[in-house]
């Protein structure tokens, strides 16, 4: 048998391997999503599809300040918040780490902030509402922008089925995103000012 496995190679000559050159970086899954997008375009245009980009992760007993040392990292404004077996428990936002909150918990229970964790102050999964992929696939941009307004949030999360009919967060959308898509410069992270400055410049 061992015979006969190296007669096969014969046919076959060795790739010459080359050295890794200094500052190596490694590839990772990249979506291209449109620079610019029309408030009639299709939403699926402005979503950040997690079947195509890695999600940024983070635990629940994790620190607020490694949670914002992640997304300052990975240039990101959310975290799906998920336990050791990948199951998402909730998200946590740039405006919830940045924000009153882990201030208000520290004082609550005299402790300094940076003992304050992810669980602390995050959304949690049964305060989540949550887009049907389907919904989306048949959905503009337009419509997002309104449900996000409605919501009073700068992100919401769409979920599909997998292959076993479990549900799974496929996609988020970014009030910031969209706006930048638009073509619309955001001076501020506040959510009234971000959709008021959306619909100043579609009515322009």
């Amino acid at each position: 048998m061992v015979e006969r496995q190296a007669d096969m190679t014969r046919d076959y000559s060795a790739i010459k391997p080359i050295s890794l050159e200094d500052n190596s970086g490694y590839a990772q899954p990249t979506q291209s999503v449109p620079e610019r997008v029309r408030i009639d375009s299709p939403a699926a245009d402005a979503m950040t599809d997690l079947s195509r980009v890695t999600a940024v992760i983070i635990l629940p007993g994790d620190t607020v300040d490694e949670a914002h040392r992640r997304m300052i990292q990975r240039g990101v404004r959310l975290l799906l918040v998920v336990d050791q077996d990948r199951r998402v428990h909730g998200i946590v936002t740039a405006n919830d780490v940045l924000g009153e909150k882990p201030v208000k918990v520290a004082v609550q229970r005299g402790v300094p902030r940076s003992e304050i964790q992810v669980r602390d102050i995050m959304t949690p999964r049964d305060r989540l509402e949550v887009l049907d992929l389907r919904d989306v696939q048949a959905a503009s941009v337009g419509h997002i922008v309104a449900t996000l307004k409605a919501a009073g949030r700068q992100h919401t999360l769409v979920v599909d089925r997998d292959a076993k009919g479990r549900q799974r967060v496929r996609g988020v959308f970014s009030a910031t995103q969209i706006a930048r898509q638009l073509g619309i410069a955001i001076t501020t992270e506040a959510v009234a000012r971000t959709f008021a400055d959306i619909e100043a410049s579609l009515g322009r």
